[in-house]
């Protein structure tokens, strides 16, 4: 199968292929390490995540490049505020953005660099552009000219001459033209400072990236991305500054995913429709949170409700009650032959052949622009055959079917781990799950396991009365039990 890719500069869906036979580089745009990362940050951070598992499973080495910024105004105000050194709030950010991720089951990128760590090499990147004559400097500011860069434009497919025509001319702006950017930012009182050819000074927003992104992948690399709020000026700013130094592209294909969406309006701090991933994350399992964000291909836009958070819970509830059903039929059977699935008959054969099906087409799915929403689709399908030869009454555990389940559980653990998802015991998961939905709803869990226990204490005393009471108690809180004969389990409505 060949993997296509939609890239932004193009416009349409291209085979991909790596620049260097097996190994691939990414380079995405990470956070400013100012606050703690919202869902629109989740967004961003499992897509690219997933891209990585599944071209590592497709058995590529690649480096992923995901850098934090770690100096910029926001910063820069919230230290004044808290009358702290940047270091301390970004460090404090980059700490809390790590902690998120790994609760998200993100993986750590290969690299993770920070600007403050690459300012010798923006300080070169400048002097380069200011030797092929498409940077200057004013009173310690170093800006991009970018009428003096052929490609401007390129990837946001705007034309450089109606964005002059309509750009807001300041009066008192010592910039050439009101479209070049700083490169570098002569320092004002208060703010932090590096020495320069131009004086003390601190990098723009735009150059780290072409600095980072270039020393650790090259001056062209396979894939840059981010979201598609990234597109312009900051990825179009890089490409002028990349290109512009080595005349070389520098990337081959550039991958945008869409926004999360609030209201019809995008997800961010500046709007305050935002909701952080940690609060999230104690009202939803992180599953659950991840499979919202999946169940879209990467490129279109999320909304982002409670419904809609609902109906992912479901939907893993669905798969992890799938699992259970499998783990609780397969404990009590203890097979000990090997089983040729040549030789397996009936509808036994049929749902063997039906499993064995699922990775090509998964693959087929992730093949095309690494369509999600498709591959969890056919997932879903196969998980509706399975209950329905689980739930048919003439189905029984034996060597035979005790291994297609088997084979079951291994397909679907395999493909669930390119994803992030499906990962955990299913009695763990809906532990896990019930607790996050009691906090969300306002339900006290110590109180209900403790009610549970006297309930239990009033069985085994035979006071009947007490332990319908406490069942109605809790019934009345929306906890629903079950009894089993060696223990009692609870869920919520």
């Amino acid at each position: 199968m060949t993997l296509k890719l939609y890239s932004t500069m193009t416009g349409r869906k291209e085979e991909f292929k790596p620049l260097e036979p097996g190994k691939i580089g990414i380079y995405a745009c990470g956070i400013t390490a100012y606050d703690v990362c919202h869902v629109g940050h989740a967004r961003s951070a499992v897509v690219f995540d997933v891209i990585t598992r599944y071209l590592r499973d497709r058995g590529y080495e690649v480096t992923f490049v995901k850098n934090f910024t770690d100096v910029d105004d926001k910063i820069i105000q919230k230290s004044h505020t808290e009358g702290v050194g940047i270091s301390e709030i970004s460090e404090r950010y980059i700490r809390e953005h790590n902690e998120d991720m790994e609760k998200l089951g993100v993986a750590r990128p290969t690299v993770s660099p920070r600007a403050t760590e690459h300012i010798d090499g923006m300080i070169n990147l400048i002097r380069r552009l200011m030797d092929r004559g498409l940077a200057y400097e004013v009173d310690g500011d170093v800006y991009y000219a970018v009428d003096k860069f052929k490609g401007y434009g390129k990837l946001s497919g705007r034309n450089l001459d109606e964005m002059m025509a309509g750009a807001r001319v300041d009066v008192n702006d010592k910039k050439n033209n009101p479209l070049d950017f700083a490169l570098w930012k002569a320092s004002k009182e208060g703010e932090p400072w590096w020495e320069s050819p131009w004086g003390k000074g601190r990098p723009g927003w735009h150059i780290e990236c072409s600095v980072m992104s270039q020393h650790f992948l090259g001056d062209t690399f396979d894939i840059h991305g981010g979201g598609e709020d990234l597109i312009f000026p900051h990825h179009e700013n890089e490409i002028a500054q990349s290109e512009g130094s080595t005349g070389k592209p520098l990337a081959n294909f550039w991958v945008h995913n869409g926004f999360v969406k609030v209201n019809s309006e995008k997800m961010s701090k500046s709007l305050n429709n935002f909701f952080t991933i940690r609060e999230m994350l104690n009202s939803y399992h992180p599953e659950v949170l991840r499979l919202f964000l999946l169940q879209s291909h990467y490129r279109s836009p999320v909304d982002f409700s409670e419904d809609s958070l609902t109906e992912a819970r479901q939907g893993m509830d669905r798969f992890y009650n799938t699992l259970k059903n499998i783990k609780d039929l397969r404990s009590g059977h203890d097979r000990t032959t090997g089983m040729n699935p040549a030789k397996l008959s009936g509808k036994t054969r049929e749902l063997y052949l039906k499993l064995s099906s699922l990775p090509a087409s998964f693959v087929e799915a992730m093949d095309d622009d690494f369509n999600t929403a498709r591959a969890l689709g056919y997932i879903f399908e196969t998980v509706r055959l399975l209950n329905g030869s689980m739930a048919d009454t003439e189905f029984t555990v034996s060597d035979e079917t005790d291994f297609v389940l088997e084979t079951a559980k291994n397909i679907l653990g395999e493909l669930g781990c390119v994803l992030g998802l499906f990962l955990m015991d299913p009695d763990e998961y809906f532990h896990q799950d019930r607790d996050r939905e009691a906090a969300r709803k306002g339900l006290d869990v110590m109180e209900i396991e403790s009610l549970i226990k006297e309930r239990k204490l009033a069985r085994t005393e035979k006071n009947w009365q007490r332990a319908d009471e406490i069942r109605q108690l809790l019934a009345g809180k929306k906890i629903i039990l079950k009894d089993t004969p060696t223990r009692t389990t609870w869920r919520v409505e």
